[in-house]
């Protein structure tokens, strides 16, 4: 990300942090009770320490990968060879996030989870470890990140995330169709516009009332910002909520009339 790129982004959440809604500011049931029992919810769990002593040990690992960039191009500079800690310093969510989604997950229930871009699986494993009758089925495009991931898997403990390594454009559209039905879709890992469109409109045929599909970065370029209004404005979708680094989106069928809530988190 260049310097303008950033002060950009900065610029963007401080009006976001500055005029965010609140609880007081929902009026959906459904919404004020997502924003009591999930945003607002900072109970620790078991799971939390142990995700994040698992961060704190790649932060600090000395080893280096060769990666296969199939996504919008890399935040780290330099060639190919990666190391383990800049990878996890610049592409793992922060840990609110792991955390958020982990607390979701056990709210909402959702039991078929597809994830775009494991990167060293600390999202997956927040997923994995909400729900442990779930499964989480996630999709990485280089085989090096992807293998590191499993044995980040192995070391937590997690049996039920699915691995599909390659291109999100030729995995997705196979894996689908495989599933029982589309509880949960996390898009991480092409920040591009039209390749975001078509997730969402490749997915749209499988949600469900109870589908949540969770976009990240949405504020990262204005591209991404086109798109992420698109997929608000799409007549399947009734409700989203903008939460500056990640957008969830709803297709619930009590809300009558569509529903943007913007909310500080």
């Amino acid at each position: 990300m260049s310097l303008a790129q950033q002060f950009s982004v900065a610029g963007k959440y401080l009006r976001y942090y500055l005029t965010a809604g609140n609880r007081h500011d929902v009026h959906s049931p459904f919404v004020y009770s997502l924003t009591e029992e999930v945003l607002r919810d900072k109970k620790p769990q078991a799971a939390f320490e142990e995700i994040e002593l698992l961060r704190k040990q790649l932060l600090k690992s000395p080893d280096t990968i060769s990666v296969t960039d199939l996504g919008a191009g890399s935040i780290v500079s330099g060639g190919n060879e990666r190391r383990i800690a800049d990878i996890t310093r610049y592409a793992a969510k922060q840990p609110k996030f792991g955390q958020l989604f982990y607390r979701l997950i056990q709210h909402l229930q959702p039991q078929y989870l597809v994830e775009l871009g494991t990167s060293m699986g600390l999202s997956s494993s927040y997923m994995a470890k909400a729900n442990p009758n779930a499964t989480v089925y996630t999709i990485e495009g280089c085989p090096n990140i992807a293998a590191k991931a499993r044995s980040n898997f192995d070391q937590l403990g997690i049996r039920n995330i699915e691995q599909r390594v390659g291109n999100f454009d030729t995995v997705l559209p196979e894996l689908l169709p495989q599933l029982p039905r589309l509880d949960w879709m996390y898009v991480d890992g092409n920040h591009r516009k039209e390749p975001t469109w078509n997730y969402f409109l490749q997915a749209l045929p499988y949600v469900h009332e109870n589908t949540v599909l969770i976009f990240d970065d949405i504020h990262w370029t204005p591209d991404m910002e086109e798109v992420w209004r698109r997929i608000q404005q799409h007549e399947a979708v009734t409700c989203t909520i903008d939460l500056f680094f990640i957008g969830l989106v709803f297709f619930r069928k009590d809300f009558k009339v569509k529903q943007h809530f913007t909310l500080k988190y």
